[in-house]
């Protein structure tokens, strides 16, 4: 049996605009995982990057948890030394599927460690289970975009890949927003007319992504279901998103919870113009902000 293994992870971002909690996509910002059982028991972590100041090695630690729940399974709960080092680049409470990156990471690294005792698919209802929802760790495993549903408490994604390439341009904050935040935002009801309006902008994502017609990404990346009502936590959000735009992107998101903002460009636009327009935008505010110029990532996790 091997004994340690290094992790690839990438970032996500959920909801796409009109798909929440069922559209995520994975882009190529990455947390890399060693985990390596010791002879020494308990749990030991070394971490650089996102985190380093304050994760600790404890067993609700999602690292650590995730990793325990496939290898108790898969090991026969068989006692071992644990030892995580950490290069997270991810940033943590900002939308871009941190904890998702963390738990898939685990589950990855055991059933690695374990001669693949589950498959992908099985793993998708494990972190689902540990994460509460699939929109996050779904494109963190498969990669690509995918879509999340619900069946009888069972888990199930479809993935796909555009028809053509795409540039995502994430502008983080450096205010986090916890998630339980930005989800208590959210009203219980809605109109129906805005029901109807985010199915018409999440089939039409679904379309221009499948056809490679990104003229309708524009009016594809609107959403009536969460982000209005997140609006004001994150101040200056329309400014950004309008700024994003008038500097030649398609349109912009609040990437999962927030507090990023990601705008979606053709390859061929100056993103690096985009991304600064955004955060002027947001320093008009007030808020400082970091920007990364990235892909969609096609593989998921994996070990390198």
């Amino acid at each position: 049996m091997m004994k340690k293994v290094t992790i690839q992870v990438p970032a996500t971002s959920a909801n796409c605009g009109p798909g929440f909690d069922t559209l995520g996509l994975a882009c190529t910002l990455y947390n890399e995982v060693t985990y390596e059982i010791t002879d020494t028991k308990g749990f030991q972590l070394s971490v650089t990057g996102e985190g380093a100041d304050y994760l600790k090695p404890f067993g609700r630690n999602l690292a650590f948890a995730s990793f325990l729940r496939v290898w108790n399974k898969a090991a026969n709960s068989q006692r071992i030394g644990l030892k995580v080092t950490m290069h997270n680049r991810i940033p943590m409470s900002r939308g871009l599927g941190s904890s998702s990156s963390a738990i898939v990471a685990g589950l990855y690294a055991a059933n690695c460690l374990c001669g693949n005792y589950y498959t992908k698919d099985e793993l998708l209802g494990i972190a689902t289970d540990i994460e509460g929802h699939p929109d996050n760790v779904a494109p963190a495993i498969y990669g690509g975009f995918t879509i999340s549903y619900m069946d009888n408490g069972k888990a199930h994604s479809l993935r796909l890949l555009p028809a053509r390439p795409l540039k995502f341009i994430a502008v983080v904050p450096d205010s986090k927003l916890p998630t339980v935040l930005a989800r208590q935002a959210i009203p219980a009801n809605i109109a129906h007319k805005d029901a109807v309006f985010n199915t018409s902008r999440a089939s039409l994502l679904v379309g221009a992504l499948l056809s490679g017609n990104y003229q309708y990404l524009g009016a594809a990346l609107e959403d009536k279901l969460h982000q209005p009502y997140r609006a004001h936590l994150i101040p200056g959000l329309g400014d950004v998103f309008a700024a994003a735009k008038e500097a030649g992107a398609y349109n912009a998101i609040i990437s999962g919870a927030g507090s990023t903002v990601m705008a979606y460009a053709a390859p061929e636009a100056d993103c690096q113009a985009i991304a600064e327009a955004m955060v002027r935008a947001f320093a008009a505010k007030g808020e400082h902000c970091v920007y990364h110029i990235l892909d969609l990532d096609t593989d998921g996790v994996k070990a390198i």
